[in-house]
């Protein structure tokens, strides 16, 4: 229990860094990865407004086949990319959550990319 129990607080610390590296430098609106076990989420948020511009997570009725892999994440990451052009947002800022920018991370956002936004 030991190992998990740093493992847990190494990456609560790496949140707030994070977290405090992207808040106060710019305007624009955070785009936030959310990768469990069996799903993956994002959703683009106004941090000045308080808002949720756009969302999307693979365990939408929409979204249909497999929820946990690479290819899921670069469906999920066009699919929010579509949303959030059609709500006008381009410019964000990637917000990982503390897990490192590899797999189904970087996937998401290497699609995302693609597919119209920029950070």
């Amino acid at each position: 229990m030991e190992r998990l129990a740093h493992k847990r607080f190494r990456l609560r610390r790496r949140r707030v860094r994070v977290r405090q590296a992207i808040r106060p430098k710019t305007p624009r609106a955070r785009l936030v990865v959310n990768r469990s076990n069996r799903n993956i989420s994002a959703q683009i948020i106004d941090d000045i407004k308080g808002v949720t511009l756009c969302a999307a997570t693979t365990s939408e009725k929409s979204f249909g086949g497999a929820a946990r892999n690479k290819e899921a994440a670069k469906r999920l990451g066009e699919l929010l990319a579509k949303r959030a052009v059609e709500k006008g947002v381009k410019q964000v800022v990637l917000d990982r959550r503390g897990m490192i920018y590899h797999g189904r991370i970087a996937a998401f956002a290497e699609a995302a990319r693609e597919h119209g936004l920029e950070f």
